[in-house]
């Protein structure tokens, strides 16, 4: 096969980029100090990542620039100082989640490539076509696809000269990524911000099933599958791992290397994969790719698994024979980590050295000779130097204009000018000329670019003056709240359906008022009926919390507003939406506080929406949370899974903590808190941001909690929203005191 196959490795470190590098990696992503999504990772410094792109180039390796969290208005400005910076060096490409980052990058830095961040949760062919609509070149599928899936999603992008990646070996998340909130609700440290604080491997009180760690995922490794992700075409096989060492990294891209190159070589596999258990692991499951989702995914323990694993490859039981296994892995261990720590340590990222010198003379041109990496370039001037007098250039003239280079990419202690006679000149705006192309030359032969300010956007108007209610629903029982509100109503549609069933098409011809929702994840023939109902029912609108039926939409011409799900936090991702969705409107994440959304500025005719009541989401699965908490009869999950089952428990954990775990009729195995998301105070707080606020009545989430009177609800929030202020008193003291169990924490302390 021709084909090249890119291994792309973490780099959470220097050491653990240079032992992945060492190790054959074709291609490194690693984050700064600041915009990435592990905080965890030690991460970089700018002047570390410019040794790091020196380095990588000596050795032909790409590194990509993680900035994939959520940003904050406020942030904005420090992110374009950071491009201003990228855009003059050999980065190969910035893998980003806020939408807001597309419109910035396309409009002022065509020149950085994008790349769509797994944090965007791609699933479907419609979120293909819009990343590529809005600029991505490459697209990080979501964990969860199977082969089938990643084959076909790979052939769409590659219809839209878009590349695909594919996490092939390290930690899983149980969730969908981009869509958890449990790290943001229970600990206030959102995993959109990079800070998740793994609620998914907590001990809980032990399940029913027997489990104390019922949420905990064995690692992913698809060391076996790699001949049908060749066939499904897939670009990079990439290795997750940012918080892991030098040994690890060194270890996992030695042994990808060696397997891929076998592949290559032979069209066979290596069939020893020891050297992963060796290192730091969960035990191992390809259950993902395999569409194989069976209990064996779990392990009831979140920690180093290498040791287990070794005595039960070795059959070890008794203490002596299990003593002398440990001894064993524990000194190939050591072995590991001190032959990684031999093989990086002549391997430098500083700044190599660069000598610059002056010279000329009556007669001559001006010029200065620069020495770097074995090479010798010499810049003169246009003009013959003349004499002077008391005008002539000084040496302390010329250092002045050229000091700046000290501060480059390369190590000038001094400056020489013994070949400079003096007492002679050449006019300066000569020396502003040479001191341009010695930039030049240094920058690789490529014209520095000039840094830009972000022009300032325009604050349009709301809408209306008066804000509206909005209200979700997903029973056909609750159609009679139509009868008692002009609010618009939303009716939640499954993320599941049932082929070719006219179910969901039906309720919308007979309930032309309803407004469709669309969830965050759609895949396979569930977008695919998602599509048959648009193109079906043609509403007038529709909200989405998906790009790929919002690009749909688009096509049909249907208004569309963008729903909570899709993470908004600024003026950008607004700008994203409409230019290159036509979106006409945005909920604002609910995870940004007061502070932090009073200065997003609407883009023109654009409505803003915020859900002040709401079951608190905290993850969505592919997987079943019922296997390890409830227990169930079935080995793996099946088609009707999704359409049938309709479990409920709660778990524990050992703060003493409770979760609601929820299965609706078509939807995906969720956990939601315990308490409701209740915020009546921006309502009046602000008043003049919103065009609508929201109130979601589905019971969605609600857990074993008692339902609550939805008409009493509905006119109680209608009231707090339309009313007066003493009305609006009123109503507040009055939900206080029937929403029992509520929080509004994320609003006051937000990202």
């Amino acid at each position: 096969m021709s084909r090249k196959i890119e291994l792309l490795a973490p780099g959470g470190d220097v050491d653990a980029i240079k032992a992945a590098i060492i190790a054959g990696a074709n291609a490194i992503y690693c984050g700064l100090d600041m915009f990435n999504a592990r905080n965890r990772a030690t991460n970089l410094s700018f002047e570390d990542l410019k040794g790091v792109l020196r380095l990588a180039k000596r050795f032909q390796c790409e590194v990509f620039l993680t900035v994939n969290v959520v940003l904050l208005e406020h942030e904005i400005k420090g992110v374009v100082k950071l491009f201003n910076q990228l855009v003059n060096t050999s980065i190969d490409g910035i893998i980003i989640q806020d939408l807001g980052l597309f419109h910035i990058l396309n409009k002022h830095f065509p020149s950085l490539l994008i790349h769509a961040s797994t944090q965007l949760t791609t699933h479907n062919e419609g979120q293909i076509k819009f990343l590529a609509k809005a600029g991505a070149g490459r697209v990080n599928l979501s964990r969860e696809m199977n082969l089938p899936e990643i084959k076909m999603l790979t052939t769409v992008a590659h219809d839209h000269d878009v590349l695909t990646e594919v996490f092939v070996h390290g930690a899983l998340c149980i969730a969908f990524s981009g869509q958890c909130y449990s790290s943001s609700v229970s600990v206030g440290n959102s995993g959109n911000r990079g800070r998740c604080s793994q609620a998914c491997r907590d001990e809980y009180e032990i399940t029913a099933a027997g489990n104390k760690f019922p949420l905990n995922l064995k690692d992913n490794s698809a060391y076996f599958d790699l001949p049908q992700l060749v066939d499904a075409g897939v670009d990079s096989l990439k290795i997750e791992g940012r918080i892991k060492g030098a040994q690890y990294v060194h270890t996992v891209v030695d042994s990808w290397r060696q397997q891929i190159n076998q592949f290559v070589d032979t069209g066979k596999l290596l069939e020893d994969d020891s050297n992963l258990y060796k290192v730091f692991n969960r035990d191992f499951t390809n259950s993902f790719l395999q569409g194989n989702l069976t209990k064996d995914m779990f392990i009831d323990n979140p920690r180093d698994n290498s040791f287990q694993h070794a005595n039960d490859k070795n059959n070890a039981i008794s203490v002596v024979q299990i003593q002398e296994v440990q001894t064993e892995l524990s000194a190939q261990k050591n072995a590991i980590t001190a032959d990684v720590a031999e093989k990086i340590k002549h391997v430098s990222i500083e700044k190599p050295v660069l000598l610059m010198s002056f010279a000329g003379g009556l007669g001559k041109a001006l010029s200065v000779t620069l020495e770097f990496d074995e090479q010798t370039h010499t810049v003169s001037s246009t003009s013959l130097m003349i004499a002077a007098g008391e005008s002539a250039i000084q040496p302390e003239a010329i250092e002045k204009r050229f000091k700046s280079f000290k501060k480059g990419d390369y190590l000038l202690e001094s400056i020489n000018f013994d070949a400079l006679e003096s007492g002679l000149s050449v006019p300066f705006k000569e020396l502003t000329a040479m001191k341009n192309e010695v930039a030049f030359i240094l920058n690789g032969n490529v014209q520095p670019i000039a840094p830009i300010e972000l022009p300032k956007l325009q604050t349009f108007s709301k809408l209306n003056e008066q804000a509206t209610l909005s209200v979700l629903i997903s029973d056909l029982k609750d159609l009679g709240l139509l009868d008692k509100t002009d609010a618009d109503i939303y009716f939640k549609l499954p993320e599941s359906w049932k082929k070719r069933c006219n179910k969901h098409i039906d309720i919308f011809l007979e309930n032309p008022r309803l407004i469709p929702w669309f969830p965050a994840v759609l895949i396979g023939k569930d977008y695919d009926e998602s599509v048959r109902l648009l193109e079906t029912v043609k509403p007038k609108r529709i909200i989405s919390n998906n790009t790929g039926i919002a690009l749909k939409a688009v096509e049909l011409g249907i208004e569309w507003i963008a729903g909570p799900l899709l993470n908004t936090t600024n003026s950008y991702a607004l700008l994203t939406l409409q230019e290159e969705l036509n979106c006409a409107g945005a909920f604002i994440s609910n995870e940004i506080n007061r502070n932090q959304m009073r200065n997003i500025k609407r883009p023109e005719n654009f409505k803003m929406i915020y859900s002040i009541y709401h079951p608190i989401l905290m993850m969505t699965s592919r997987q079943c949370f019922f296997q390890q908490t409830v227990g169930c009869n079935k080995a793996a999950i099946e088609d009707g899974c999704m359409l049938k089952c309709q479990k409920a428990t709660t778990i524990t954990n050992v703060k003493g903590i409770s979760f609601a775990v929820d299965k609706q009729l078509g939807g995906y195995p969720s956990i939601y808190n315990d308490e409701q998301f209740l915020n009546v105070d921006i309502v009046e707080q602000l008043s003049g941001l919103f065009d609508e606020f929201f109130i979601d009545l589905t019971n969605i989430g609600a857990g074993s909690k008692a339902e609550l009177d939805k008409a009493e609800l509905l006119d109680y929030f209608s009231t707090l929203v339309a009313g007066d202020a003493e009305q609006k008193a009123q109503m507040k003291v009055k939900l206080d005191q029937m929403v029992t169990l509520s929080t509004q924490d994320q609003y006051i302390q937000g990202l």
